[in-house]
């Protein structure tokens, strides 16, 4: 078992629990350079020492922990307390078993990863559970606007006519980015499944189908009459940026 202390700072404490060494200490520095504080745990054990609940705003969980899983960890938590969950993840890892209800967990990340894009992802998940030190102090200079709605790519982020973010998942915000970027094509269900990095055998109607239900929910003056994401019987989906 083994716990380091808090890295200096002000912002939200973010814990991280991952068995190599040298991971820790890269995240940590990631954090600390990012406004944030950090705690490291080498196991779930060291975690569980830092107290019921634990000091901390958010918890990055390393899925192969040496001799566990860390979807224990993550379970245990969803079971417990409203913290904000990320799972890092290998290559191959069952993904769709991060992402379900079955863990809760509010995000995920692939080994290796950008640490411009997790801080974005850390900072979505926060800002998603009120914390306002997680946002941005502007709108980020890279924008796609639709209708009313503008999504902010570096804040990672979709904000309506009065600037307000519209609170997405990672999923969500993940799907609505690559329809913006690919707008008046029809995309199948496969190919978004692929994007997604879900099992295409097994989750192509349910995930797919949910997804787009909340998204139009979120985006659409009227979700039973879709103005912008809009289906294409037999073929897929049609994102419109127009209002027309």
């Amino acid at each position: 078992m083994q716990a380091s202390s808090l890295t200096p700072g002000t912002g939200p404490v973010i814990g991280i629990v991952d068995d190599d060494a040298q991971v820790r200490e890269t995240l940590s520095e990631l954090m600390h350079d990012s406004g944030f504080r950090a705690v490291c745990c080498a196991d779930i054990e060291a975690f569980h020492a830092l107290g019921d609940p634990p000091p901390v705003d958010l918890v990055l969980i390393d899925l192969r922990l040496r001799g566990e899983s860390g979807l224990t960890l993550a379970i245990h938590l969803r079971e417990r307390h409203e913290i904000p969950i990320v799972m890092l993840t290998g290559v191959g890892d069952e993904i769709d078993k991060i992402i379900g209800l079955e863990t809760g967990a509010d995000d995920y990340l692939i080994k290796p990863f950008n640490p411009r894009e997790l801080v974005a992802r850390i900072r979505a998940v926060l800002r998603r559970y009120g914390h306002a030190s997680a946002r941005p102090a502007s709108a980020g200079k890279r924008q796609i606007a639709f209708g009313e709605k503008r999504i902010d790519l570096d804040a990672r982020r979709l904000l309506d006519g009065d600037g307000e973010e519209v609170p997405l998942t990672n999923a969500e915000y993940r799907l609505l980015e690559f329809f913006a970027r690919n707008p008046e094509r029809v995309v199948p269900r496969e190919e978004l499944l692929k994007e997604l990095g879900a099992d295409t055998q097994r989750y192509v109607d349910r995930t797919v189908d949910v997804l787009i239900l909340r998204l139009r929910r979120k985006i659409e003056p009227v979700p039973a009459k879709p103005v912008h994401l809009q289906t294409r019987r037999a073929r897929g989906y049609v994102f419109h940026l127009g209002t027309e």
